[in-house]
């Protein structure tokens, strides 16, 4: 629910309003509340052009989501977690949500991936809850019908990975960023606050490979 004195809406790229259940920017008009982020320090300009310049008029947060018809705001991820497959922007988190309902997993994580005729396609990452066995195969089917279902064939989600875990930082941040520089086969750097490297590097291979080890 929106906080009295910030008047929220959902943009698209062009800047304009979207309606009850489009997905796109996040964005505050100005002036905002007392106490807000007034700049960045020593950088004021780095602030105009990274929060203001976008939609002017407006502060950008760099997040995407969407209102209901109840006028709940659901935040689905970062503006720069959305890939670009054929032509079609697609959110990372709005792919996240349908995946993380199959009531098998615990956790996932949808990754773009350099396709050179699509531009990317999405690769899902998931972690099953303790003691669930499935067989990889079902498992992916099922997850990709309902992707198919709630997004449509646009989204072109074939690949469906059981990991054992996923890369987090020690806040519990997902490493997307980390795990689709190693899918693209790119130099990468390990952020330092990463809570256990072990668990990249177990997952590596099948980053590189996009097949379970199952």
């Amino acid at each position: 629910v929106i906080v009295p004195g910030y008047d929220v809406k959902i943009f698209d790229g062009e800047g304009r309003e979207q309606p009850a259940g489009a997905e796109g920017a996040i964005v505050i008009k100005l002036p905002m509340p007392p106490g807000t982020l007034p700049t960045l320090w020593g950088d004021d300009q780095r602030f105009i052009d990274s929060y203001l310049n976008t939609f002017p008029g407006y502060y950008t947060t760099g997040d995407s989501g969407y209102f209901d018809d109840e006028k709940y705001l659901y935040v689905m991820g970062r503006t720069d977690d959305v890939i670009n497959v054929a032509g079609h922007r697609l959110s990372t988190g709005s792919l996240e949500a349908v995946v993380a309902a199959n009531e098998m997993v615990a956790e996932c994580a949808v990754i773009g991936v350099f396709d050179e005729i699509k531009g990317q396609i999405p690769r899902a990452f998931v972690v099953l809850k303790a003691g669930v066995e499935v067989d990889p195969k079902a498992l992916r089917m099922t997850i990709v019908d309902a992707v198919r279902d709630e997004i449509g064939p646009v989204a072109a989600l074939k690949e469906v990975v059981i990991v054992p875990a996923l890369p987090k930082t020690r806040s519990g941040k997902m490493l997307r960023a980390t795990m689709r520089g190693i899918a693209d086969g790119r130099e990468v750097v390990i952020p330092s606050t990463i809570e256990d490297i072990a668990v990249l590097e177990a997952i590596t291979p099948l980053l590189q490979r996009g097949t379970s080890a199952d």
